[in-house]
């Protein structure tokens, strides 16, 4: 089922969502051969952004394919919204600017006011969300979890949407409980119920049916999956699929885990130079590629040891052939 958030026109119901350290573009790349209707960056701190350097633009780098694309930010003041918005129009050019409400991670954002942090001040999420708005001529979006530590998701939406928002996604569950109770899908209802913008709904969507599920009994406007999506693309296939056509997923192979797992490294090469980054890149991937694979602990420590693009390849080529599907 095609949609829009503003003027941006979206082909199916699915939605990647802005995972950290997770979203490169590599990542990006694949999801979207997967047919992924709306794909989301990582987030990137608006700080960063005024104080660009190399880790950053590496962060911010976005391909033509992965249109249509959010590029996602997080901060705590206005002004860096503000410098950090027209930075992204000027150079980066992304369909839709989304703005993170929901980090739960106190490094990472919450220690500074950023994140979920700003649940706490419907008033500064307004005037956060109302001055991207101002300086930017492409839809604004905002991701929020349900709370801080209490629900207060439906005076949040309300408080964004007033402020010239123009779609948000739901994580529903509160700050405190991060992802140690099951997301609580009737409070995206309350939130659709309650504003007039499109709500994509986030939460323990781990198969196709999941998506269906949260569809119809929340009456969101789109799904959006993270962690599901880590070392298993195809489950956004899967969805698209199911979500239009009725059609069951079909069973992947070990092999083809494989294969995706090496295109995914080769992407990570063409992309950067930076062999700590990729090296660390690579052992995220291999983890979530891998896993329950026959032999798999052997060969993620191979993998591991690895030192050039073709070691790991012949590594893997071998490794296919050990293998029964």
């Amino acid at each position: 089922m095609k949609w829009k958030i503003g003027n941006v026109k979206i082909d199916n119901q699915v939605v990647l969502a802005p995972m950290a350290g997770i979203c490169d573009s590599a990542f990006r790349r694949i999801v979207k051969s997967m047919g992924c209707g709306l794909i989301e960056t990582e987030m990137v701190s608006t700080r960063a952004i005024m104080h660009l350097n190399s880790k950053t633009q590496e962060m911010l780098m976005m391909t033509d394919y992965e249109r249509p694309i959010a590029q996602q930010i997080f901060g705590s003041d206005v002004e860096s919204f503000e410098i950090a918005s027209h930075y992204i129009i000027e150079n980066m050019n992304p369909d839709i600017i989304d703005i993170n409400m929901g980090c739960p991670v106190t490094k990472v954002a919450v220690k500074s006011g950023a994140g979920s942090a700003l649940l706490k001040d419907p008033e500064k999420a307004s005037e956060i969300v109302k001055t991207v708005v101002d300086n930017v001529d492409i839809p604004v979006t905002v991701k929020i979890r349900s709370g801080w530590n209490e629900n207060n998701a439906v005076e949040i939406a309300k408080t964004v949407e007033n402020a010239g928002a123009c779609a948000i996604a739901i994580h529903p569950r509160t700050r405190h409980e991060r992802y140690d109770i099951p997301a609580d899908w009737s409070i995206i209802k309350d939130v659709k119920d309650n504003v007039s913008i499109p709500v994509i709904g986030n939460g323990d969507i781990r198969t196709c049916y999941d998506a269906k599920r949260m569809i119809d009994e929340t009456g969101c406007d789109a799904i959006m999956i993270g962690r599901g999506v880590m070392g298993n693309p195809w489950i956004i296939k899967q969805c698209v699929e199911y979500l239009d056509y009725g059609k069951e997923p079909e069973r992947v192979s070990s092999k083809e885990k494989l294969e995706m797992f090496k295109k995914h490294t080769e992407l990570i090469y063409k992309d950067s130079d930076n062999e700590k980054i990729i090296a660390h890149k690579l052992r995220t991937n291999a983890a979530y590629y891998m896993k329950n694979l026959h032999g798999s602990v052997e060969i993620k420590k191979k993998i591991f040891q690895t030192k050039s693009t073709e070691e790991l390849f012949d590594l893997l080529e071998n490794y296919v052939k050990t293998l029964r599907y």
